[in-house]
């Protein structure tokens, strides 16, 4: 089954899709007739009281979860009806993860989880590109160091690496800096920003902090399941103020 195309100007889309978690008398509506697009090159935060649905949102886009009805792109390819092993090769070639919790292994070292899905994908490292991505990060003294032997930050900037290493259409951050203190958070922010300015990476973050979405170009609200609101250009205060009108 070859994946359907569709012609699409974004990295990422979503058409009236709907997500149902549970049956009957406890079934709750996590996503309810959302349509978004992504653009690509571009830092877009989604945020949300919790059970707002930001993070099946996020699940859905990626390929980790189905939806009930709607539709889902990635670039040029729609995700609806997707055999699992056509999913799977598009997750390791076309998507990047960024996870509250790092997901490293900690038998490897920070160069080895780098590269770690690229080859098991069979594919080699750009030596350039490696080398661009680790530089940006401020790794190259920290390569052959092991997860336990970095800080929270080093272990979260690995991460992006890992998450940028094969070029991917677009790289979804999960609460990336949930973990961090906030200078070590603000170092993740800033590069996730740099990534998109200055390498032509398109991010999609969740995040529940005010402060993080103002690093971001534009930012999504949700609540119930639904788009309640767009903050162009966030700051700080117009994502709480946002928030705050939300009744969150």
């Amino acid at each position: 089954m070859q994946p359907a195309t569709v012609d699409s100007p974004v990295a990422a889309g979503v058409r009236r899709v709907v997500k149902i978690h549970g049956r009957g008398d406890t079934a709750v509506r996590a996503l309810d007739h959302v349509t978004l697009d992504f653009p690509a090159q571009r830092f877009t935060s989604v945020l949300g009281p919790s059970g707002s649905g930001k993070s099946t949102l996020m699940h859905c886009l990626a390929g980790l979860d189905t939806v009930d009805a709607g539709s889902v792109r990635i670039g040029r390819t729609e995700l609806t009806g997707l055999p699992d092993s056509a999913l799977t090769r598009l997750r390791r070639d076309h998507v990047g993860f960024v996870f509250q919790s790092f997901n490293l292994l900690p038998t490897m070292t920070a160069e080895e989880n780098i590269l770690l899905g690229l080859r098991l994908a069979g594919r080699k490292p750009d030596p350039a590109w490696l080398r661009v991505v680790v530089d940006a990060l401020g790794l190259r003294q920290r390569l052959r160091h092991h997860p336990g032997e970095l800080s929270g930050g080093q272990q979260q900037r690995v991460a992006c690496a890992r998450a940028l290493i094969g070029r991917p259409q677009v790289v979804f951050a999960d609460e990336p800096t949930g973990n961090l203190d906030s200078r070590a958070g603000a170092e993740v922010l800033g590069f996730l920003r740099a990534s998109v300015r200055e390498l032509g990476q398109t991010v999609v973050m969740v995040t529940h902090d005010p402060v993080a979405a103002s690093y971001t170009d534009h930012g999504v609200l949700l609540a119930d399941g639904r788009v309640a609101a767009h903050v162009p250009r966030p700051t700080a205060d117009s994502v709480l103020a946002a928030l705050t009108g939300l009744g969150v």
